[in-house]
């Protein structure tokens, strides 16, 4: 009960009395809620048990200030009047503020329209609660003469659509706003004429696979299984045939030392020829496959090389002299050249 008595139902009264029309609104119509209106009005015939819970309701949404100021009253109606001759002056300040605003309110000055219907909507509120009534109609004409100059033809339009609810209009102008905000996202997608682009997906592969998950299910499956035989063809010490060579750990017995064999990085796979993964996980593209395999089906062929570095180069000289076949033989005077006789022979 404690709790409950902690709870405010509305804002309490302030003080200075700045949020009174809005607190005396809300009080009245709890109060009616609880069978209470009664109690603070004129004349009113209300027991004294109804009149001591409206009391208590009354005080407790009334800042801690005011209350240490109506201490004494124990009449509901005696401090509902005491405060409306207190702060009912707010609606002299109120209602010049609201009126003001609501003369100098356009719908272009605003950048979407569910900012201008909040506006729209606090605005006459005011004015209502100081007494000043806001038709329908007046707050339709305030919208159709704010359109913006450029939609002088849509406002035009709107009007011969013969609105009488201030609420239809609006939602027509909600919903021809979000048409619009979809259409310049579209249209500011890509340039006009363009296509969009194809949908293009990586993937990458990595020679080491994610081991953790399985190797611990294979230890839980081991602890259950005790005297079984292994599976997928995986024997003690060995590898996995299906999986290839893995990562193996042997621990020392001497010192406790945990030593790992490396897995090889030099294997290669029989479908690609690249190094660091087997056939089964190869994802190589499948013309560069048979690229590969068309390579070695051809042997013994011959291959030229071709320099293409730059004669006139001053880092790299050569000599571009042009050579004949007789360059290549000496004439000593002897009926045999160097070439044949290899340079052994002598004049004699």
């Amino acid at each position: 009960k404690m709790t409950n008595l902690a709870k405010l139902d509305f804002v309490a009264l302030d003080i200075s009395g700045k949020n009174y029309l809005s607190w005396a609104l809300d009080a009245e119509i709890h109060l009616e809620a609880q069978n209470l209106g009664p109690t603070i009005k004129e004349g009113n015939s209300a027991s004294s048990q109804n009149k001591a819970k409206a009391m208590i309701f009354l005080r407790h949404h009334l800042h801690q200030g005011l209350k240490d100021e109506y201490l004494t009253v124990k009449d509901p109606l005696e401090l509902w009047t005491g405060l409306a001759d207190r702060f009912a002056h707010q609606k002299t300040v109120v209602l010049p503020k609201a009126r003001y605003e609501w003369t100098h309110m356009r719908l272009q000055d605003y950048s979407s329209v569910i900012d201008y219907n909040s506006a729209m909507f606090r605005i006459t509120s005011q004015m209502n609660l100081c007494g000043e009534t806001v038709t329908q109609a007046m707050m339709l004409e305030k919208t159709f003469s704010t359109f913006h100059a450029s939609n002088m033809v849509l406002q035009q339009q709107y009007r011969e659509r013969g609105f009488t609810k201030y609420s239809d209009l609006i939602s027509c102008l909600l919903v021809a706003e979000q048409n619009n905000e979809l259409l310049m996202k579209n249209h500011q997608s890509r340039p006009t004429g363009s296509q969009s682009f194809p949908e293009a997906n990586a993937t990458f592969t990595s020679g080491h696979g994610n081991r953790r998950g399985g190797r611990h299910g294979k230890a839980r499956n081991r602890g259950h299984r005790r005297g079984q035989s292994r599976q997928n063809g995986q024997a003690r010490g060995g590898d996995n045939q299906q999986l290839g060579p893995r990562n193996n750990a042997k621990i020392t017995k001497g010192n406790g030392q945990l030593i790992k064999t490396h897995k090889n990085e030099d294997n290669v796979c029989l479908r690609c020829g690249g190094k660091g993964h087997w056939a089964r996980t190869c994802r190589t593209e499948d013309h560069l496959v048979a690229l590969y395999k068309a390579s070695l089906k051809k042997k013994n062929v011959e291959t030229n090389y071709i320099d293409h570095s730059d004669p006139w180069d001053s880092s790299e000289p050569m000599d571009i002299t042009p050579l004949d076949v007789s360059d290549f033989f000496a004439n000593n005077g002897s009926n045999f050249d160097d070439m044949t006789s290899g340079g052994v022979l002598d004049d004699n």
